[in-house]
């Protein structure tokens, strides 16, 4: 199976990083979002992965021509310029980087994928959220829901700290839980190829408007309910948040061994 990854937003509410690097090329840990999501998948075996490219995507291009280098040990002969790997730390990951303008919204990116997705099956995320959702029950829902489309529900991570109270003593502070109320899509999706049949090309189509409604009036549209971590990047403080997360060593969604 592949995934496709939605990476072309202008991330306007990042303009503090966005004005020099797409939003999925945001680090965490001196590692762009973009990779962290990667890695995720492919812990669970998927390694074959479509992006979908749109502003400042040529800085996405060149991250993964210049990954082999920037990840492996060097061995650089001056004198001849040849520059060789000593090192085998590569990722084993095939990318299909494809340009669906810098225009285009989430469907219409979507919809400029199908030739790449062969047909299938396949999962769909966007590039600027991480989690540690379990990709083989998530695809294992999916089939038995028999429907077009799954998305992967979650409790949006709560603005504040929560307090219990007895009387006008805090028994209990519990900072930022992951259990606000009710549920949000956390993207995550995995879809059938029928799902182009809910998309265009138009640049004004969002998938999160028109298509995923329809789906949901056809009966074709699961929800797999995840209660462990996840996270958006949004903003500045979600960007300091996660990365706070990755120093002190508690990133819920770092599922790999290094």
């Amino acid at each position: 199976m592949k995934a496709a990854i939605l990476a072309g937003g202008m991330g306007t509410r990042l303009q503090e990083f966005t004005t020099l690097v797409p939003k999925p090329m945001v680090e965490i840990g001196a590692r762009p979002i973009l990779w962290h999501i990667m890695k995720g998948y492919a812990q669970s075996g998927v390694r074959d992965f479509c992006v979908a490219l749109g502003y400042k995507g040529h800085i996405i291009k060149r991250f993964f021509v210049d990954y082999p280098q920037f990840s492996s040990d060097l061995r650089v002969d001056i004198g001849s310029g040849e520059v060789s790997l000593t090192s085998n730390k590569r990722e084993n990951w095939v990318v299909e980087l494809a340009d669906t303008g810098e225009g285009a919204q989430t469907g219409a990116r979507l919809a400029r994928l199908k030739s790449y997705l062969s047909g299938e099956t396949f999962f769909l995320t966007y590039g600027d959220g991480v989690s540690d959702v379990d990709f083989h029950a998530l695809l294992e829902f999916h089939r038995r829901s028999g429907r077009i489309a799954t998305l992967t529900a979650v409790h949006p991570p709560a603005r504040f700290g929560a307090l219990d109270l007895q009387g006008h003593a805090v028994t209990r502070f519990t900072e930022k839980p992951q259990d606000g109320v009710g549920w949000v899509s956390g993207g995550f999706f995995v879809c059938e190829p029928k799902i182009f049949d809910y998309v265009d090309d138009r640049d004004q189509c969002v998938l999160e408007h028109e298509p995923l409604r329809r789906l949901a009036q056809d009966g074709q549209l699961a929800a797999f309910r995840h209660e462990g971590f996840w996270h958006s990047m949004d903003t500045v403080r979600d960007v300091e948040t996660l990365n706070e997360l990755w120093r002190s060593g508690r990133s819920p969604w770092k599922t790999w061994a290094e």
